[in-house]
C-alpha cells in the first residue's frame, strides 16, 4: 500500500503486489472472463484480412468515431468572439462534455453554460427553461452576446429557438436589443465542423441580414478571415503575423486566441479578445471573405456570397509550399500589397528545412485521420516532402471532399498507391494498420489504442502515433503550435522527421547487436 515517505502515482503504484493480487481477485470472483488464451485468439482473428472484410461491412454501428458533436463546434466558435457566452439549449450533462473536451485540449478554464433541460422539458417543451436559461446567464456573467445553439434533445423534440429567442425578448427576459444569435446544431448528423458552421452562419446572419443597405464590398479596404474550426493557435497568430508583414488590414472572424491562451498572473478572464460586434457589423464592407478552412464552411460561403455579395476565393487550406504561395498570391492579388522580403526569406527557410529532411522522409508510409481540410494540408506536405501517404481518413469529409483528395493524390507518384476514406472510423483504421501496415500514424490522442494494439501482436507490427491534430489530450501545449503557412509546415516538417529519427534511434541502440546504426550525426 502507500506509504506516506513514498508517494507513487498509479504508475507504477498499481503494479506493486497487493495491487495486482486485488485485480486478480477482482477478476476471479467478479467478472466472468474468458480465458486469456481465449481474448488472444480473438485479437488475432481482429488483425486479420478476414476481419478487415466483416469490419467493413459495417452499416448502422461506429466504434471509436474520428470524430465529435455539432454543438462542441458552435461552443467553440462562440468562443472567438468578444465577451460572448455560449450557451446550449440542451441537457446539462452534454454541456459538461464540451467544457471538458476543450479543457483537456487547451489547459484552460472554458465557459459555457447550459439550460439543463430534463424530463419534463422533453415532454412539454424547453421554453421555460429558455427564459430562466438566458436572464439568469445575463444577470450573472455579464456577457454583450449570447450565442445559442441546441443538442440532441432539444432537436429531438423540436424546440424552434427563433420563437422562444423572440418570446424571450417579448416577455422581458432580456432586453429586445440585447444580441441573442443561435444555431440549430443537432449532434446525430454533421460533426463538430458543421456545428461550427451552423453557428457561424448564425452570428453574421444576426448583425447583417437584415443592415446591408448601406454595405459595399471594398468600402473599408480590410480583408475578411474564417478560420472554421480550428484548435491550434498558432494558426491564427501565424495569418496575423503574415498580413501584418504584407500591410493588409485583416479581421479574423472568430479568434478565441487570447481566451484560450490566457497568462496566470492572478487574474481570472471569464472574457479575453476576440471579434468585435463592430467587426462582424463592418465585414460586408470588405474586399472580399477567405475561407481557411473551405471544405467545412459550406452555410458561411452561401451567406458571404448571396448575402455580402463577396467572391470568395476557391482556395485550398494554407498548408504547405504550394498552398501557401496560392494564398499568399490570392491576398496580393486582392489587396494591391506585395509579398514582402520578409515572407519570401521564409518561403525559402521553408524549402530549404524540406530539403535537408527530404532523405529521412521520402518513400516512408504515413496513414492519417482528423477534419476533411487539416487531412488534405498534411496529403500535401507528405507529398512535398516524397513521403508516401497509405491509408487518408476522414470520418466527417463529404463525397466532394474524397473526390478532391483522390484528385490530390493521382497527381503526384507519391500518392498512387494511397487509398482514401470518407465516413469510416477509427476500428476500420485499425483494420487498415494491421493488414496493410504504414510506418507511422499521423492524427489526435486517440490513436494511441491503435499504436497500442498493434505493438501487442509484436513489435515489427507496431504504427507508432505521431500527434497531430484535435483532441491531444495525453500531451501538454501542442494546441500552441502552427500548421499553416510556411511557419506551420516548417512546424509539422521538423515533428515528422524527428518522430522517423526517434524511431531509427529506438531501432538501433541494441548494443552490439543493431548499434553499428546508432549513429551520432543524422
Amino acid at each position: 500500500m502507500q506509504a506516506v515517505d513514498d508517494i507513487k502515482p498509479c504508475y507504477p503504484l498499481f503494479r506493486d503486489d497487493d495491487y495486482k493480487t486485488s485485480l486478480k481477485n477482482k477478476q476471479e470472483l467478479f467478472e466472468e472472463r474468458h480465458s486469456p488464451e481465449k481474448v488472444q485468439e480473438v485479437f488475432l482473428w481482429t488483425t486479420t484480412q478476414e476481419y478487415q472484410d466483416l469490419n467493413f461491412k459495417r452499416e448502422a454501428l461506429t466504434v471509436d468515431p474520428a470524430k465529435a458533436c455539432q454543438p462542441l463546434g458552435a461552443v467553440l466558435c462562440a468562443l472567438g468572439f468578444e465577451k460572448t457566452l455560449p450557451y446550449v439549449h440542451g441537457s446539462q450533462g452534454c454541456v459538461s462534455y464540451f467544457r471538458t473536451y476543450f479543457n483537456r485540449h487547451f489547459k484552460e478554464p472554458i465557459c459555457c453554460v447550459s439550460d439543463s433541460m430534463t424530463e419534463d422539458a422533453a415532454v412539454f417543451g424547453g421554453q421555460k427553461n429558455m427564459f430562466d436559461g438566458l436572464e439568469n446567464a445575463r444577470a450573472i456573467y455579464k456577457p454583450e452576446m449570447i450565442a445559442v445553439s441546441t443538442t440532441c434533445m432539444a432537436e429531438v423534440i423540436g424546440d424552434d429557438l427563433n420563437a422562444f429567442i423572440n418570446n424571450a425578448k417579448k416577455e422581458g427576459h432580456v432586453p429586445q436589443e440585447f444580441p441573442v444569435p443561435f444555431a440549430h446544431t443537432p449532434s446525430f448528423v454533421g460533426s463538430h465542423v458543421t456545428g461550427w458552421d451552423n453557428m457561424f452562419e448564425g452570428i453574421i446572419r444576426s448583425f447583417t441580414l437584415n443592415s446591408m443597405a448601406d454595405k459595399v464590398p471594398g468600402k473599408n479596404g480590410k480583408l475578411n478571415f474564417v478560420p472554421g474550426f480550428e484548435t491550434y493557435l498558432g494558426n491564427f497568430r501565424v495569418i496575423k503575423r503574415m498580413m501584418a508583414e504584407m500591410g493588409v488590414d485583416a479581421t479574423l472572424l472568430s479568434d478565441p486566441t487570447e481566451v484560450l491562451d490566457t497568462p496566470a498572473d492572478g487574474e481570472f478572464r471569464m472574457y479575453a479578445g476576440g471579434t468585435t460586434q463592430d467587426e462582424i457589423k463592418d465585414a460586408p464592407n470588405a474586399i472580399s471573405t477567405l475561407l481557411l478552412q473551405p471544405f467545412q464552411l459550406d452555410k458561411t460561403r452561401k451567406f458571404v456570397e448571396n448575402t455580402w455579395n463577396h467572391e470568395v476565393p476557391k482556395l485550398n487550406i494554407p498548408m504547405g509550399v504550394d498552398w501557401t504561395d496560392e494564398f499568399l498570391m490570392k491576398v496580393s492579388e486582392l489587396t494591391g500589397k506585395p509579398i514582402p522580403e520578409s515572407l519570401a526569406k521564409e518561403r525559402g527557410r521553408l524549402v530549404d528545412l524540406m530539403s535537408d529532411s527530404h532523405a529521412w522522409l521520402h518513400g516512408k508510409k504515413f496513414a492519417l485521420y482528423g477534419d476533411p481540410d487539416f487531412v488534405m494540408g498534411m496529403v500535401k506536405i507528405l507529398l512535398e516532402c516524397g513521403a508516401e501517404p497509405t491509408h487518408v481518413v476522414s470520418h466527417n469529409g463529404t463525397k466532394r471532399w474524397l473526390k478532391a483528395i483522390e484528385k490530390l493524390l493521382a497527381e503526384s507518384p507519391f500518392g498512387t498507391h494511397a487509398k482514401a476514406y470518407s465516413g469510416i472510423d477509427l476500428w476500420h483504421l485499425r483494420s487498415l494498420c494491421f493488414t496493410d501496415k504504414p510506418d507511422f500514424l499521423i492524427g489526435n490522442s486517440y490513436g494511441k489504442f491503435i499504436q497500442r494494439d498493434t505493438l501487442h501482436k509484436g513489435k515489427a507490427f507496431e504504427v507508432p502515433l505521431i500527434r497531430i491534430g484535435f483532441p491531444l489530450f495525453d500531451r501538454h501545449h501542442l494546441h500552441r503550435q502552427t500548421t499553416i503557412g510556411y511557419e506551420g509546415a516548417m512546424q509539422v516538417v521538423t515533428t515528422l522527421v524527428n518522430a522517423v529519427l526517434d524511431r531509427l534511434d529506438e531501432e538501433t541502440m541494441g548494443m552490439a547487436t543493431t548499434d553499428y546504426n546508432f549513429d551520432l550525426v543524422r
